[in-house]
């Protein structure tokens, strides 16, 4: 950590280049002798980085900013915010602290926290910078977690870890037992110090296949930004005997948009099946990666157009966790057909239907955007219809 960097010319200069072309600065060279010109030209691009995603470090002086991949790494201050919000008690341990947002959040619900991160330089980071931050409750440690865990031997509230997803050759992995530390290997240990375990895991992760893999699941939060999902957060408890509940939420701008169901309900879940009718409902991403297909029917009383589809229609309007579109009209995928509806500017969606987007395109000549949204799909008889909707 080059403290040079928080000298207040420096700073300045930093936010002057915000907008800066990296290769013009080093071409043209720094007015600065006593700094790298790659790290300050790194500080340039982090902290550009962190302008959305991470807007209280962004917003605060002094802050000091990590390598590209950090930045790439940490959660967004949306999704801790939002992860935060599901612990409380007295202790947290995060054991991967890394960059330090989710720590950062975790101490507004936790009397004290700890934060490990192996490297010693971005532990130093993260150091100043929540005293930049003036937080005072958490503890920053220089060391391995699990060694740390060991060594303090003491019980917590909550342990927080957010696995590595990088292999030795800095590749990106995403299963459980690819990525460092093995929480496979590992999660007994943890139970033994605290009651409650949550785990940061990859939005690519197979739910069936991880919920083996873990014992004493308690939930499984499904957290989307944006209608993307970002991660997923598997909350283990100690002794847990029921079946856990998956609670999916998109986090937008407008709402919170949240749905939740038993994990082992929804194969058994009774669906109805039925031609479109007023109203029609896009599940989001989130709902999508939990695979609730029929626990939506069930649980909104809501039917569905085809058991492929997933997509929703009913007669009276409802609160939906997604979007939402009344239906002008339905007709059946043909070219002549659809011709005569005018129609050369609209969204296009696809949902169990054979062509992709482009190739709709291309066929019906149809340009993007506008008020207009068609869906694609294939209704209960399985035939390919079109669905003629505006937002709402």
């Amino acid at each position: 950590m080059d403290k040079a960097i928080l000298n207040p010319d420096i700073q300045n200069y930093i936010d002057l280049n915000l907008n800066s072309d990296a290769a013009s600065i080093l071409l043209k060279g720094i007015p600065f002798s006593n700094v790298d010109s790659k790290t300050l030209v790194q500080q340039i691009k982090a902290k550009k980085r962190c302008q959305k995603k991470l807007p209280t470090w962004f917003q605060t002086e002094n802050i000091y900013y990590p390598n590209k991949l950090n930045i790439e790494q940490t959660s967004s201050e949306v999704a801790a915010d939002y992860k935060a919000s599901l612990v409380s008690g007295c202790s947290l341990i995060d054991l991967t602290g890394g960059f330090g947002v989710d720590t950062f959040y975790f101490a507004k619900h936790i009397e004290k926290v700890t934060h490990c991160e192996i490297n010693d330089e971005l532990s130093k980071i993260v150091n100043h910078n929540y005293k930049t931050l003036n937080i005072s409750n958490i503890e920053c440690l220089n060391d391995n977690g699990i060694e740390a865990l060991k060594r303090i031997d003491q019980p917590f509230d909550w342990i927080y870890i957010d696995p590595s997803r990088r292999d030795d050759t800095k590749k990106k992995v995403f299963l459980l037992s690819d990525c460092t530390p093995n929480v496979k290997t590992f999660q007994g240990l943890f139970l033994k110090y605290a009651k409650h375990v949550m785990i940061k895991t990859s939005p690519l992760l197979d739910i069936k296949a991880t919920q083996n893999d873990l014992k004493q699941i308690k939930e499984l939060h499904i957290v989307a930004v944006n209608n993307e999902v970002k991660e997923l957060l598997w909350v283990l408890e100690r002794d847990c005997k029921s079946d856990f509940i998956i609670k999916t939420v998109n986090l937008t701008k407008q709402n919170k948009q949240e749905f939740d169901f038993k994990f082992k309900d929804e194969s058994y879940a009774l669906v109805e099946y039925t031609k479109p009718l007023s109203y029609l409902y896009e599940p989001n991403a989130a709902i999508l990666k939990a695979g609730a297909f029929n626990s939506v029917s069930s649980l909104l009383d809501v039917s569905k157009l085809h058991k492929h589809s997933h997509i929703y229609t009913s007669d009276i309007l409802i609160e939906f966790p997604g979007r939402r579109f009344k239906i002008e009209k339905v007709i059946h995928f043909n070219k002549k057909v659809f011709a005569k509806e005018r129609i050369g500017k609209a969204n296009v969606t696809t949902r169990n239907f054979p062509l992709s987007v482009g190739d709709i395109r291309k066929k019906l000549k149809i340009k993007d955007g506008g008020n207009i949204y068609l869906f694609f799909t294939t209704n209960m008889s399985d035939e390919k219809i079109i669905l003629i909707c505006s937002k709402i």
